[in-house]
């Protein structure tokens, strides 16, 4: 697993990038997540670890993906091919849920695909605002199971179910079992400006 320090520095870079290329300020990407001013500023310094919820929301005033928070800007000679050994993983501070960035890092893509390992008894919930692009997803268990609220509506997946959505609302995970649960996200994003939503 890569380092907290390694993806410290590797987030706090992407994030002043992707906000230096929207020309946003660092007051006007809080106005527009509902991110404090001073928690942005540690996270692009470096000094601060924020959890899933936070990247997330940043992540949709940004009009990207959390994924693309933890991949390589896109460039014409990146390798379509990526080695496990050389995949992004972080684990986040507060639900202890560990993601791994699967997708080659830099090549020009519409598809991302992230793999998930929810701890037992792990909650994940997403609650963010206005989302500057539509992100379409799709949850495929590999093992275990979890309960995933989208909205006012709630699944319970098994190993093998998979789940088709649009992130346009509040969105909770849950592990509810002893065991861990391991699932796969493929995630495609519109462009278009979207509604109020969340993400995995």
């Amino acid at each position: 697993m890569d380092t907290p320090s390694s993806i410290t520095a590797h987030l706090s870079a992407r994030l002043r990038e992707l906000r230096s290329g929207s020309g946003l300020s660092l007051d006007g990407l809080a106005e527009r997540t509902g991110v404090s001013r001073s928690m942005i500023s540690l996270i692009e310094r470096g000094e601060s670890s924020p959890t899933a919820a936070v990247l997330d929301k940043l992540a949709a005033g940004l009009g990207v993906t959390l994924a693309s928070l933890f991949a390589a800007r896109e460039g014409a000679d990146a390798s379509p091919l990526a080695r496990r050994e050389s995949q992004p993983v972080w684990r986040d501070p507060e639900s202890g849920y560990l993601r791994r960035n699967l997708s080659a890092p830099g090549f020009p893509s519409p598809i991302e695909l992230v793999e998930v390992i929810l701890p037992p008894g792990a909650r994940v919930a997403y609650d963010t605002g206005h989302r500057a692009a539509m992100v379409h997803q799709q949850i495929w268990i590999v093992e275990g199971g979890i309960e995933l609220t989208l909205g006012d509506e709630t699944y319970r997946l098994a190993a093998g179910d998979c789940l088709s959505m649009r992130l346009d609302r509040p969105t909770v995970f849950r592990n509810l079992a002893g065991e861990p649960a391991r699932y796969l996200v493929a995630l495609a994003t519109d462009g278009r400006a979207g509604p109020t939503g969340a993400k995995s």
